[in-house]
């Protein structure tokens, strides 16, 4: 008698195309795992979630109406068993903590293998916390030496950004100066935008000089 597997499903939620539907194709290989729904947006995955039942919901971090961190509460109040994963492009500890802190069941990085997605899924799908290892062996590491203080609200990372700008770094030299990638830097000037309230760089660049964040990014 065959034995009957537990389907674990998925909704899979990103914006571009050719990552959604290579997740979805890597997961078709896995018998115990279903992709069940795909949106392309926060409202799209919002109003999925309305009809549909869901183990684990993968969310991307930068969608084009709001943040995919933005709705991890709103998915866990429409569907309480559902665990949120963040698969992000973004290799950041302020994203995956601010993730965490709203609730979700992991972080993890598009670089990741199939085999380290489907296990990353399964994992959340009983109800237990799933990292990248090295963002967390990271993260760790920074703890410990406690880099992350805040300055005015912002991070660490967030004023070393900032420092950049005011210094009229393009987001690729920012990118090269702190090993990370460019679509990192992008999350993180529009963060920037949104907590100092201004519209472009050149304003950002004035309030980092007024805070002095222009001179001092680098120190804890």
């Amino acid at each position: 008698m065959t034995e009957l597997v537990e389907v674990i499903r998925v909704m899979v939620v990103d914006d571009h195309s050719l990552v959604r539907e290579g997740i979805c194709e890597l997961l078709e290989h896995h018998v115990d795992i279903e992709v069940v729904a795909k949106a392309a947006s926060a409202k799209e995955a919002l109003d999925l979630a309305k009809n549909i039942l869901l183990d684990v919901a993968l969310v991307d971090v930068r969608l084009p109406d709001r943040s995919g961190i933005s709705i991890i509460k709103e998915l866990r109040e429409m569907l309480p068993d559902c665990h949120i994963l963040i698969v992000s492009a973004y290799d950041d500890h302020d994203y995956m903590i601010e993730a965490l802190a709203q609730g979700a069941n992991g972080y993890l990085l598009k670089t990741s293998s199939s085999e380290e997605l489907a296990g990353a899924i399964k994992v959340a799908a009983s109800g237990a916390t799933v990292l990248d290892n090295k963002l967390a062996l990271s993260l760790a590491k920074n703890v410990q030496s406690g880099r992350n203080s805040l300055h005015d609200g912002l991070t660490k990372r967030e004023r070393e950004v900032l420092g950049g700008l005011a210094r009229g770094l393009a987001n690729k030299q920012i990118a090269s100066e702190l090993g990370v990638g460019i679509r990192t830097i992008e999350g993180h000037v529009t963060e920037l935008f949104n907590k100092l309230s201004v519209t472009s760089r050149t304003e950002a660049a004035l309030w980092a000089v007024n805070k002095g964040i222009a001179t001092n990014s680098g120190e804890t």
